[in-house]
């Protein structure tokens, strides 16, 4: 494939026209330079004749150090010099031409490295094997006779010595070997260290470019508007008044949005503003807070729902039960809230060749929605990954900003347009964490013990309205899991799911699924205090001996000091749930003040996710699934008036500040022997933890989030 512009002229023109940043932009299928001086040895890794490696990433990078640690397993097996180690986004465009040679590109449920990890280490062995026989064959030797050590090859016997860099043209013209061996965990020496990430330096200098950054020679920029109530319909608009205004270049009219087009976003947002735009809600213009409740209370009460668990019989046993114990549990809407706004850039090039430049968790399916809405063969487009200013889902799928960006630029063809949307825009446009509403009833013995429990979920299904294929009885495994399947030994269980779609988007939040925590584990601790047994000593008691939960929990009360004393005024929570390949515990300090002030004081989190790539980026990621979980435990909502979100902006949904931020400890505990994720488990405990250690605080039950909603001065 050629491009119209050079890398290095695309860099100029670039800094010349933004007068800004310098874009960074990799392109994968042009490190092999012309002149010879980098080669592909395999897809994953490029050698320069200076021996500095290149690894491809096919994942995205934001914040959660993917872009690092696979290039750790992938110089692991390498065998190379870390400090000549750098890393780049794979091409969507190759990617497709080379028949997915790179695997998945999705990035989103902790996937990144534990979906990837054993091709990619394979990609690195595959690499190494293939240097050394090429250093053998030119030597004449047996391969046998050649080792390695990080990046210099070496002839034992007669201890010649050979660079990757010298032998790479030649290992790249070898056939891969079939039979490849990794190394044990036990033998890494780049792997399971904390090593500096190769994206924070240049992050520090700001120098990576995101989406909204994007500057190219010529480029216009649009804002958009879509109707305010999901589902509705552009009716009617009058704009000749805005046509005239300085900068507008032309407006864009689709059947659920409109655009303006001018030579500077701001430009193009003030003149969106005096459009007059008259919509159509649709069958949707009535929808509150009160009907959805009444949906979801109404889908409790169905009778006939599909069961997500069934084990033992759990109506019999809680009919000859010595204690029942019922509670309700809901929580809202919640948008993502990232803080760079859904944007996308497309330049339809006079070729025919349609580039595009976007923020995205998955490059592949950008691609695809690019090339259907252009109407132009995968093979005919390019995305151009850029560094992600937060995703947390929302950049996965669907992949709404990129068939809007490219709708946009098609109007404007040969000239790139960026499409930028505003912070409403984003607020109350987004593929939102369900609603949903949990009734739970337990039995417990004579002794305690908990012996049945039957709970009862609604809510929208994510899979159903993203188009994605759900198991079987129609059940929405994100909507039950940490409900269906519970590790605590109950002998009678049952778990019924009630689907009720609303006309909200819903979408992969972090760790989609995440509030069932918050349900399950204040619940246990409810029946904790109705059997009159600690929170932690009732939860060991049904986890086996060498249960990855029990080690979880078992290691962060140790760590937390469970059982010992605590400074005057604060009080302790505690809560263990599984997900996204890890397990993890946690342990909330928290104070309540006579006003009924909360201060959350510190945060012990253990996980076991069973081996650790980069143990740096695994505490980072437990630190930010505390911030990000905090502001939807202490005050952020969505809220559904007349069809549409009500809050618009970070004034009416607030980010946690600094003062906020708790002190966190991280204990990582990997067991070995299966590959979990960091990004998402770290915030399955929070909020039950917290609320538990409200409770023990307050003597209140926290049933419902945000916070904000309740009293929480002792009574």
């Amino acid at each position: 494939m050629s491009l119209s512009l050079s890398r290095r002229q695309f860099l100029k023109a670039s800094a010349a026209a933004g007068g800004g940043l310098v874009l960074e932009f990799s392109f994968p299928f042009s490190t092999t330079a012309a002149d010879g001086a980098a080669t592909e040895v395999n897809a994953w890794v490029v050698i320069h004749a200076d021996d500095r490696v290149v690894v491809r990433i096919a994942r995205s990078e934001m914040g959660q150090g993917t872009y690092t640690a696979l290039a750790q397993l992938v110089a692991e097996e390498l065998d190379c010099d870390w400090s000549n180690v750098s890393a780049e986004f794979a091409s969507p465009n190759e990617h497709i031409r080379r028949n997915r040679i790179w695997g998945s590109m999705s990035t989103g449920g902790s996937n990144g490295v534990r979906s990837s990890q054993d091709y990619v280490r394979k990609a690195g062995a595959a690499a190494r094997t293939m240097l050394v026989q090429a250093a053998a064959k030119r030597w004449k030797v047996p391969l046998a006779e050649c080792s390695v050590d990080k990046g210099l090859i070496i002839h034992q016997p007669s201890q010649r010595k050979l660079r990757y860099g010298q032998v790479a043209a030649e290992a790249a013209r070898l056939d891969p070997p079939k039979d490849i061996s990794l190394r044990d965990a036990k033998d890494w020496k780049i792997a399971g260290r904390p090593l500096q990430r190769l994206d924070i330096p240049d992050k520090v200098r700001g120098k990576p470019v995101f989406a909204v950054d994007v500057a190219l020679p010529g480029m216009l920029h649009a804002s958009i508007a879509q109707c305010p109530v999901f589902g509705g319909k552009v009716k009617s608009l009058a704009a000749h008044a805005v046509q005239k205004m300085r900068g507008v270049k032309t407006l864009v009219r689709e059947e659920t949005f409109v655009a303006v087009v001018a030579d500077s976003w701001w430009r193009a947002n003030e003149a969106l503003k005096q459009l007059k735009i008259e919509w159509d809600p649709g069958a949707n213009g009535n929808a509150s807070n009160e009907t959805i409740a009444a949906q979801l209370r109404e889908g409790l009460a169905d009778p006939d729902l599909p069961q997500a668990r069934r084990l033992g019989d759990a109506g019999t046993a809680l009919a000859s039960a010595a204690k029942v114990i019922e509670a309700e549990y809901q929580s809202p809407y919640l948008n993502h809230a990232t803080m760079e706004p859904q944007t996308c850039t497309a330049w339809f090039r006079p070729d025919g060749f349609l580039e595009v430049w976007t923020s995205t968790q998955n490059g592949e399916a950008s691609l695809a929605v690019a090339a259907k809405t252009a109407g132009l063969p995968p093979e005919k487009v390019e995305v151009h990954k850029m560094m992600l200013g937060g995703g947390f889902g929302r950049r996965g799928a669907p992949q709404d900003f990129v068939i809007q960006g490219v709708t946009i630029a098609k109007a404007m063809r040969g000239t790139p347009v960026k499409m930028m949307w505003s912070r409403e825009e984003d607020m109350q446009h987004g593929y939102y964490r369900p609603a949903s509403l949990v009734r739970m009833k337990a039995g417990l013995d004579a002794q305690g013990r908990l012996i049945a429990m039957h709970t009862r979920i609604a809510c929208p299904s994510i899979l159903e309205y993203l188009g994605i294929a759900r198991g079987a009885a129609n059940i929405d495994f994100t909507a039950v899991r940490t409900l269906s399947d519970m590790p605590y030994a109950v002998p009678h269980q049952q778990v019924d799911y009630a689907k009720r779609n609303g006309h909200v988007p819903v979408g992969f939040w972090r760790a989609p699924g995440q509030q069932n925590g918050y349900y399950r584990e204040c619940f246990i601790d409810e029946l904790a205090a109705a059997a009159g047994r600690d929170p932690v000593e009732f939860r060991l008691a049904m986890l086996p001996e060498k249960n990855k939960d029990r080690l979880v929990l078992e290691a962060v009360a140790k760590a937390a000091g469970w059982g010992g004393p605590l400074p005057s005024g604060v009080h302790r929570g505690v809560a263990v749930v599984n997900g996204f390949g890890s397990y993890a515990a946690m342990v909330a300090e928290v104070s309540v003040s006579a006003k009924g002030e909360l201060k959350v004081q510190r945060i012990v989190v253990a996980i076991d996710s069973g081996y650790v790539v980069n143990p740096d980026s695994c505490r980072a990621q437990a630190e930010s699934n505390v911030v990000y979980g905090l502001g939807s435990i202490l005050y952020q909502e969505n809220n559904v008036k007349d069809g549409r979100i009500a809050e618009s902006n970070f004034h009416d949904f607030r980010l946690p500040q600094i003062s906020e931020m708790p002190k966190v400890e991280t204990v990582l505990v990997p067991t070995g022997g299966f590959w979990g994720g960091h990004g998402e488990p770290g915030i399955l405990p929070l909020s039950p933890a917290i609320c538990n250690a409200i409770f023990a605080a307050t003597g209140k039950r926290i049933r419902s989030l945000p916070l904000a909603h309740h009293d929480l001065r002792r009574t």
